[in-house]
């Protein structure tokens, strides 16, 4: 049975309830070492320890925290080969496209980006009125951050790697990681790395913690635990919404992303325009990954008569030649099946693909639905449930208005995206659509296909609820990911050798502060 990293040090489980090892998702075959499934004592140690610590790692150095960062970094890529290899039998997505060529860089650079962050303190704030004598900025929370992992990006996302964690020890808390339990010898691999950058950089040993597995009863149990400052989630909406419960409780902000359709409006002149460019970047914007992205594209709205009914048979075309698509485990694949079998109750019908379970392993066939738009719109709360997987719902419009009015009828969304024409044959159509659609999503993209986050600090990879658990945070992109894990700190008449360094007169880290309303780096007189 491997071990747990747990009070600083990897070792035994005090309380093993059952153990687990991953799964090929190509085969179904149970592959690697057996994992712990937690109990109680485990959890409890963890906690009491990163409560034990969270103090001593608020008042840790800025440059001794980036310097973590930096050596975490550069430990994932010397073991980059090994990483690879260890995600893809764990996960299946491609090795050299996916996981090495993109996702493992962009972890990296997350990490270097949140060490910068953290020099430049950026994320801190300092807003200062020097006459009413105020001075206030974002500080550590001075508790442990519970960060709950996805199965969807075993490094990017990752409990132990992802832009929660990072936001989290860059705000100077200790964080307890809950691997997925899709990838559990990846999460090893990287918490093995970051605990060795830990003690390098001469942070608290216990400032990182990982925990395989646990019931989700404990699960609850700890989002409702008081001692912790607050919760990174990304996963479904079921396990999301039953957090947030638990964390509410209590009084514990939680930044939970679950579920989003990310609608996308293709407007009459666009699909006249390049319909058949269209249908091919849709194809592969819905299959890309096994279709098993946050920002997968899952309705698309186009309108009726001959263009739209072009577009449809040159999609459809691509998605009946694909093969089944290999998903991350048979519960994906079940959890997708159930969310074809409700739309297809709610009136969606199959245009393409067998929209079923196919060959070997966890394996869905990419499928093609439609709905008319008068019916998407009797029925619009059934007909947008997130069907996570290569399947996406076409939903055909008469005419603007109808357009209008779907986009209204939409919950909240991670994205939203608008094709146009290039003559400008569309923009009468695309400011109504836009308007209607902008309160509905975090990012609004402009003829572009949803998938993929850029990882930059104008990002906003959130949206309203249910997409988020709060429409005002992001979890991608330093500086804004770190509020979420921080304090809004207000200093009331404290004299200037009382005050935190980013509030003291001298600004020898020419930090951007907000002095009597004007941005400036430089000291205060």
């Amino acid at each position: 049975m491997e071990q747990v990293l747990i009070e600083g040090a990897w070792q035994p489980s005090s309380e093993i309830v059952g153990g687990f090892r991953a799964v090929d998702p190509a085969t179904g075959e149970a592959i690697g070492p057996e994992f712990p499934r937690s109990g109680g004592k485990d959890i409890e140690r963890a906690l009491a320890t990163a409560v034990a610590v969270a103090d001593e790692l608020a008042r840790t150095s800025p440059e001794r925290i980036a310097d973590f960062f930096e050596r975490y970094a550069s430990g994932i890529e010397a073991a980059a080969e090994e990483l690879v290899a260890t995600a893809h039998a764990e996960t299946a997505l491609p090795a050299p496209t996916r996981l090495a060529a993109v996702e493992l860089p962009r972890t990296t650079g997350q990490l270097r980006l949140a060490a910068q962050a953290v020099r430049e303190r950026a994320w801190t704030h300092p807003v200062i009125d020097t006459k009413a004598g105020l001075r206030a900025h974002y500080a550590p929370l001075h508790k442990p951050v519970l960060v709950m992992g996805p199965n969807n990006f075993p490094f990017a996302f990752n409990a132990v790697a992802g832009s929660d964690f990072a936001s989290a020890i860059a705000a100077r808390n200790p964080v307890i990681a809950k691997a997925h339990p899709s990838h559990p010898a990846t999460s090893q691999l990287l918490a093995r790395i970051a605990h060795e950058a830990v003690l390098a950089a001469g942070l608290p040993a216990a400032s990182v913690q990982l925990l395989y597995d646990f019931d989700p009863a404990l699960g609850l149990a700890l989002a409702g635990d008081r001692r912790l400052g607050a919760i990174g989630f990304t996963g479904s909406r079921g396990g999301g919404l039953a957090l947030k419960a638990a964390a509410d409780r209590a009084g514990i902000p939680i930044y939970a992303e679950m579920s989003s359709v990310n609608p996308v409006f293709l407007l009459p002149g666009a699909v006249r325009e390049r319909g058949e460019a269209l249908a091919q970047e849709f194809f592969a914007s819905c299959t890309m990954g096994s279709g098993q992205f946050c920002t997968n594209p899952g309705i698309v709205l186009l309108p009726a008569g001959e263009a739209g009914d072009a577009f449809v048979a040159a999609a459809a075309q691509h998605f009946a030649a694909a093969a089944p698509a290999v998903l991350f485990s048979q519960g994906v694949q079940q959890h997708l099946a159930n969310g074809v079998r409700d739309l297809r109750a709610a009136g969606a019908q199959v245009v393409a693909g067998s929209a079923e379970a196919s060959g070997p392993g966890a394996r869905y066939a990419p499928s093609l639905m439609s709905v008319a738009a008068e019916d998407f719109l009797a029925n619009a709360q059934a007909l947008q449930q997130e069907a996570f997987g290569p399947v996406s719902l076409l939903v055909r419009y008469d005419n603007a208005d109808q357009a209008v009015e779907a986009a209204r009828a939409f919950d909240g969304n991670l994205t939203g995206s608008v094709f146009a024409a290039g003559d400008g044959s569309d923009d009468a159509d695309y400011a109504r659509i836009a308007a209607a659609l902008r309160p509905k999503v975090g990012r609004l993209i402009n003829d572009k296909w949803p998938t993929g986050v850029a990882v930059s600090a104008a990002m906003q990879h959130g949206g309203p609820y249910p997409s988020t658990s709060h429409a005002g945070f992001t979890s991608v992109g330093m500086p804004a990911a770190i509020h979420r894990f921080a304090a809004l700190q207000a200093y009331d008449n404290v004299g200037d050798d009382r005050l935190p360094p980013e509030l003291r007169n001298a600004n020898p880290h020419r930090i951007q502060r907000l002095v009597d309303g004007v941005w400036t780096t430089a000291d205060i007189a």
